[in-house]
């Protein structure tokens, strides 16, 4: 397959929940008094059924406010303009809040990066087609071809875009012409590749990285032999954010499992492998689904 081929039109279509005529609406700013009231009052206007809704204040007197909303509306197509500009006028002209708004009948476009390692990857896939991820998959992207295969046996495109020595250059030009306007994220699924700052300012969209413990420990290769030599008690893992501060983004999801004196290094790597399926499976979807607002260095995450 070339990298010129139009992935968009063999992305993987999501088998999960039913959401149509539902929209997500995710609100943050300076918290001040009638917030809610304003949102729940031009959704009642417009006809909107609240199925949901969580709200988080920071600080009441003056804090940040966020809050995430799904309604249902028999014509949410039809009613989105005008459903923006009021919105417009109350969180944004009235208040000074910031707002998306989406439909979530139409799933976000997921791209897959990863290396050798591919229980992550494989998790992913299988959560999807089992209808678990509200998620479209127009491609997995490889600096390996070993793969490949497995890849393709999901029906979803497989690109081999290699990536060696220090010069990243000509690898991440490849990676744009791919990801540009064609995904709405990124998820390294235990990418062994370090993505360069200027690369994560031009895709301009989120990218999800799985680490395999709770951050800074056990950096580099060989985690698991590093962390048998420190005797833990404890292996887990972090997904978060990708931003040009490597292993430093804004934090999703953490779990860790016990292990004790007994387990080998291949035990620790089984069990971590396991607890790097869950935490990366958890964050992709709160991601998928609206759920997690970033918020400096850090998140708030409504499950």
């Amino acid at each position: 397959m070339t990298l010129a081929q139009d992935v968009s039109s063999r992305a993987a279509k999501p088998t999960g929940r039913t959401t149509s005529h539902q929209a997500s609406l995710i609100v943050q700013g300076a918290d001040s008094t009638g917030i809610v009231a304003g949102v729940t009052g031009v959704l009642a206007a417009h006809g909107a059924n609240i199925v949901s809704l969580d709200q988080y204040s920071d600080n009441p007197q003056g804090g940040a406010f966020f809050q995430r909303t799904v309604f249902g509306l028999g014509s949410l197509q039809a009613s989105m303009p005008e459903l923006r500009a009021d919105l417009d006028r109350e969180l944004v002209e009235k208040n000074g809040l910031a707002y998306t708004l989406r439909d979530v009948s139409v799933p976000k476009r997921m791209a897959v990066f990863a290396s050798k390692s591919d229980h992550c990857l494989l998790d992913l896939l299988w959560r999807h087609r089992q209808g678990q991820l509200p998620v479209s998959i127009p491609m997995v992207v490889s600096n390996h071809p070993d793969i490949a295969e497995d890849v393709r046996s999901f029906g979803i495109p497989f690109f081999h875009v290699p990536s060696m020595g220090s010069d990243k250059s000509e690898a991440e030009a490849a990676h744009l012409r791919l990801l540009k306007d064609n995904v709405d994220f990124v998820v390294l699924a235990r990418y062994m590749q370090i993505l360069s700052g200027d690369f994560i300012r031009d895709l301009g969209v989120p990218i999800i990285n799985i680490h395999h413990s709770f951050l800074p420990a056990f950096i580099g290769a060989g985690p698991y032999a590093k962390a048998k030599e420190r005797g833990v008690k404890l292996v887990g893992a972090t997904a978060h954010y990708v931003t040009e501060d490597l292993d430093e983004g804004p934090i999703i999801e953490q779990d860790v499992v016990r292990v004790t004196h007994a387990h080998t290094a291949a035990d620790l790597a089984r069990r971590g492998a396991d607890v790097e399926r869950a935490v990366l499976s958890r964050a992709v979807l709160w991601h998928a689904e609206d759920r997690v607002i970033r918020h400096g260095n850090h998140t708030i995450v409504f499950t």
